[in-house]
């Protein structure tokens, strides 16, 4: 491309957890027939069955939708929609599926789309942040305004569960804020502009973490990105690095799993809430034995009376007390 030319945007990148089935349901409906862009969808779902979300979005507006294939290319007035357990990743003209670790414990990850989109298509992409709980998304969403694409954020106000279009907006805060209702008039928008070259070119580390992802099966690059954080990955334990671009932080460790803060809070803090319910488990296991000991007037394994025995036991359901008095603080006040 010359330094004269222009170009439009062509690449439409939907992401969203909990809440943003309702507003896809307004966005693809509002979509005209001849949309000159390619449009990729990534939702948290547990289903198993890729043809259920894909027969549920193609009921809406004229847009023909399908399951993302690997290797497949984009094409212009389609939609795709991610597999349940692989990422959605972009490369070029092409898109990809990847069993790579999860980023934020979701596989497929909205960050995933949005940063190897960020690398691919630069300035060409338009991301549009829905509703869903935590901060998925929030890392690449800044990716793509750093590359020059264009960015919407479903309105919190609108929003059902407002966390991701909140963290979204705080990386970045330029970014258009539109209800649901209007988001696809808003992509319509910014497809027809007509944009000038913007050189760019994506770091090291965002080039690393997109290549893990898109390389895993082969390995993945050898250099990790980042930095080493005094942190251990909740989900592998593995040692993990922290990546910070234009002052967004995430995390990443060396098998591929990336963190954005948020996500990386709620991790923790359920290992917590598991290591208490291990730790009451145990302890009233110990206090069980201690009663079956003292069942007796003395045990020759210990050399303890029984009347020593019934005490340990008291002693340890004391303390398993003081867990329980004080779980719902320790696990609910986040």
């Amino acid at each position: 491309m010359t330094a004269d030319q222009h170009y439009q945007r062509d690449l439409v990148l939907l992401g969203g957890s909990a809440g943003a089935l309702e507003v896809l349901q307004q966005i693809l409906g509002g979509l005209p027939a001849e949309l000159p862009a390619a449009v990729l969808i990534v939702l948290h779902t547990s289903a198993h069955d890729p043809s259920g979300l894909v027969r549920v979005l193609g009921r809406y507006g004229p847009l023909p939708v399908s399951a993302a294939e690997n290797e497949a290319p984009l094409e212009a007035g389609r939609i795709y929609v991610a597999r349940p357990g692989r990422h959605l990743l972009v490369r070029d003209g092409s898109m990809l599926t990847s069993a790579a670790p999860k980023q934020n414990r979701s596989r497929p990850s909205v960050d995933a789309l949005f940063r190897s989109a960020a690398r691919w298509r630069g300035p060409r992409a338009v991301a549009v942040q829905l509703s869903g709980s935590l901060d998925d998304g929030a890392v690449g969403f800044a990716a793509i305004d750093a590359a020059g694409g264009a960015c919407i954020v479903q309105d919190p106000a609108d929003a059902i569960h407002p966390s991701m279009p909140r963290a979204a907006l705080a990386v970045v805060p330029g970014a258009e804020v539109l209800p649901g209702k209007d988001i696809a008039y808003g992509i319509q928008n910014l497809l027809a502009e007509r944009i000038e070259p913007i050189p760019f070119r994506p770091d090291t580390d965002l080039i690393t973490e997109t290549d893990m992802a898109e390389k895993y099966a082969e390995g993945g690059p050898d250099r990790r990105p980042g930095r080493p954080a005094a942190l251990s990955c909740p989900d592998c334990t593995g040692g993990m690095n922290v990546v910070e671009s234009r002052g967004v932080v995430h995390y990443t460790c060396h098998t591929g799993h990336i963190w954005s803060p948020q996500s990386l809070l709620a991790a923790q803090q359920d290992k917590v809430e598991e290591a208490l319910w291990t730790a009451l488990s145990i302890l009233d296991e110990q206090a069980r034995v201690y009663d079956v000991l003292a069942g007796s007037n003395h045990d020759l394994a210990t050399g303890l009376a029984g009347h020593h025995q019934r005490a340990a036991a008291g002693e340890i359901r004391q303390a398993a007390e003081v867990i329980r008095k004080h779980f719902p603080d320790i696990v609910l006040d986040r």
